[in-house]
């Protein structure tokens, strides 16, 4: 059974309303897709981006209480990614939802990043999904390593 499976599952069995259960798998789906896109944690751990290699990190939904869940995850990247993506995610939490709307479509029309393996708009996915409620951290690991933590509730 996949992940994804069991977190639908557990959300029904719990008897989530829709709409909450639907954002905790997007937001699920979304992190999820950053991990197996991105991670710099790879094995084998001789391998390079042009090989094939298995991506890894963590992810958690939780409950603290009654009614609010969450989804975090947590993976490596490079140090040299930390400015960009935090100024990219410091732009994101200003936005209201009208904002993250418009961010959403621009995105969608432009050219695919430098870098990115997707369109560039998961981040904004989440926090639309989020209702803009997510918080984020980066910490050193090495000198060419940091670790990337993104906890977003719904």
């Amino acid at each position: 059974m996949s992940f994804g499976k069991t977190i639908r599952q557990s959300l029904e069995l719990v008897q989530v309303d829709k709409k909450t259960a639907r954002s905790v798998f997007a937001i699920f789906v979304e992190e999820t897709q950053n991990i197996v896109r991105y991670s710099k944690a790879i094995l084998p751990e001789d391998a390079d981006d042009s090989e094939a290699v298995l991506r890894h990190g963590f992810i958690a939904v939780g409950s603290p209480e009654k009614d609010v869940y969450f989804v975090c995850c947590g993976n490596l990247i490079l140090k040299d990614d930390v400015q960009r993506l935090s100024r990219h995610l410091k732009h994101i939490a200003t936005l209201d939802s009208d904002g993250l709307k418009a961010l959403y479509k621009e995105i969608l029309k432009d050219a695919v990043p430098e870098g990115s393996k997707g369109a560039g708009v998961g981040f904004v996915d989440i926090a639309r999904r989020a209702n803009g409620a997510f918080e984020y951290d980066f910490k050193d690991v090495d000198d060419k390593h940091a670790y990337f933590y993104l906890k977003a509730y719904a």
